[in-house]
């Protein structure tokens, strides 16, 4: 991790979350960057809305670093391209990584990974960049997480499990082991995957079955 002061995009309920664990760290914060001019002049845990993406070109890329506090919800395209949009520019984007987070000493966290309270990942696993490791998920040994991935609060990972790139793990999602989901695909909050998943479907229940299959083009 560096020392840069960090302005971080997106002032929403993950954008509180993520600066509540940085302020603990006593990092410096600039401020939020955040596309929705009603909330320029507003305060997230006392760190002030600076203005819109713009305000981040004003800065050298040696003398910050950034926050992508995009959430995702169902998928995760938009934080894919915020987390793009800035590295074409030659940003980068800092971890952050929670003090109650229990981590194997040889995992292999990718730029931008965020890891938060409570969440257990263990030993030969990797975390792709820009992925979430959301509150009390349980990533067990020898996972394979792909960039771009959001693995929801309360999930569980069984070893040896692979996800590819931009794929969602819903809420309380539970994955057996060796399974390997394909990318950009949803698993809906609360299934149990017990076979593998192609890219571009969602599925949901328990057992998980496939419920719509989207061209990863679109």
């Amino acid at each position: 991790m560096s020392k840069l002061p960090i302005i971080v995009v997106g002032g929403g309920g993950h954008a509180k979350v993520l600066i509540e664990t940085l302020l603990y760290q006593q990092r410096e914060i600039i401020g939020i960057v955040d596309g929705d001019v009603s909330k320029i002049g507003t305060t997230v845990l006392g760190v002030p809305v600076i203005g819109g993406d713009e305000i981040v070109f004003k800065y050298s890329i040696k003398e910050i670093c950034l926050i992508n506090a995009l959430g995702s919800v169902k998928d995760t395209k938009l934080r894919q391209y915020i987390y793009e949009k800035f590295k074409q520019r030659g940003y980068w984007f800092e971890q952050v990584i929670h003090k109650s987070a229990i981590i194997a000493s040889d995992v292999q966290l990718d730029e931008g990974v965020q890891i938060m309270a409570g969440a257990i990942i263990q030993t030969g696993t990797s975390i792709g960049s820009n992925s979430i490791i959301n509150t009390g998920a349980v990533i067990d040994h020898d996972c394979r997480i792909g960039n771009h991935v959001h693995i929801a609060p309360g999930s569980v990972l069984s070893g040896g499990v692979e996800i590819g790139t931009g794929t969602h793990i819903g809420t309380g999602s539970v994955i057996i082991q060796s399974i390997t989901i394909g990318s950009n695909s949803t698993i809906g909050a609360g299934s149990v995957v017990i076979t593998h998943m192609i890219d571009g479907i969602t599925a949901l229940g328990v057992p998980a079955k496939i419920i719509n299959k989207t061209s990863i083009e679109k």
